[in-house]
């Protein structure tokens, strides 16, 4: 075991994901990675020309209970320690209006949004209330703080995200354990360019970039997220940093 604090990131493959991975390996953190897509973790630690002695990676479907549970105990037993846990992990969904939505897929949506960030915090906090020591951060989304039209599943999951954030902020905040979200708007990932696809079935109105006119880079979200594990973002707790670029402005 190093020294080192030792981040878990969740999503670990995907476009956030992967460079939130990359600003805290840069940040001279011990990474851990989890997704579904293990050969795709690889190649991110194989491109980037990471340690394999500071990076580790785990297939994990976060929404598995045992799954979660096994994964946590393995980091625990080889790192030690879980000083921040980062929660990318989340599905768009199929967009619909309610009346269409099947329960399938709103199931699905929070499986992994709601239930799978729940999980992760269930079996790590334990390990961070043991250490005296703890940073969280999940994802919300501006879809968690308005009420999109064809986005009943992924916008209520994100609202719920953004909830137990907050709760578990008030309560493990006397363990110096801080809980706080990100919300984006749009981010330049491939989800982005999948869910505009089918977002544009129902709407063909210009999609609203707000005034900067262009999506969020996943660097600039992972510098954000970075920043709530520093300890010059220590009073911050329970809050929800909107990362928009200013959409939500109209």
């Amino acid at each position: 075991m190093s020294d080192r604090k030792v981040c878990v990131v969740t999503g670990a493959a995907g476009g956030v994901g992967i460079e939130v991975v990359k600003k805290f390996y840069a940040k001279d953190y011990d990474v851990v990675m989890l997704d579904i897509a293990i050969d795709k973790m690889k190649q991110v630690i194989s491109d980037n020309n990471m340690d394999a002695d500071r990076v580790s990676c785990y297939a994990l479907d976060i929404s598995d209970e045992d799954q979660v549970k096994d994964t946590i105990a393995k980091i625990k037993e080889k790192n030690g320690r879980i000083d921040a846990l980062i929660n990318t992990a989340g599905i768009v969904g199929k967009y619909n209006l309610t009346a269409d939505y099947t329960f399938e897929n709103f199931k699905k949506i929070y499986s992994v949004n709601v239930f799978g960030t729940f999980l992760m915090m269930h079996y790590t906090l334990p390990i961070m209330v043991e250490q005296n020591y703890g940073r969280i951060v999940n994802f919300g989304s501006v879809s968690g703080m308005t009420g999109y039209t064809f986005e009943i599943g992924y916008g209520s999951s994100k609202w719920a995200v953004i909830g137990m954030t907050k709760n578990v902020a008030n309560e493990y905040g006397q363990y110096n354990i801080h809980a706080n979200s990100v919300s984006p708007g749009w981010v330049d990932t491939p989800m982005f360019w999948n869910t505009l696809e089918d977002y544009k079935n129902f709407d063909d109105s210009e999609v609203n970039l707000g005034p900067l006119g262009r999506p969020s880079r996943s660097d600039e979200i992972a510098d954000v997220v970075y920043y709530l594990c520093t300890d010059e973002a220590f009073i911050i707790n329970g809050s929800n940093v909107l990362a928009d670029g200013g959409k939500m402005l109209g």
